[in-house]
């Protein structure tokens, strides 16, 4: 699948009465919350002695995925776009691939 054919996709759970500011406000927070959901997993693996439960992880991404699309659509970007924003960004920071001088001497963007 194509990127910008799931958030067309993913965007039909959209609910239509949101208003764009209220389609913008739920993406954010929905990025915040699904990511913390995410993180949640991670700490209980390293510091609560439970398995690392990789396909719960792989399902709460996805909802960051649907999060990421919604707010992407709430700013009229479509996620190709912001996706080749964010390597190009990555791209003139680290023209070579990572490395830690460069991380370490980058300039801001």
């Amino acid at each position: 699948m194509k990127i910008n054919e799931y958030q067309k996709l993913a965007m039909k759970s959209l609910n239509p009465a949101l208003k764009k500011d209220e389609v913008l406000l739920n993406g954010v927070m929905g990025l915040c919350g699904e990511s913390g959901e995410v993180i949640d997993l991670l700490k209980k693996h390293l510091s609560q002695g439970h398995e690392l439960d990789v396909e719960k992880m792989a399902e709460e991404l996805g909802d960051v995925a649907w999060y990421l699309a919604e707010t992407a659509y709430a700013l009229d970007y479509d996620l190709e776009e912001i996706l080749q924003r964010n390597i190009d960004k990555l791209s003139k920071r680290y023209p070579d691939g990572f490395t830690v001088e460069d991380s370490i001497h980058r300039k801001e963007d």
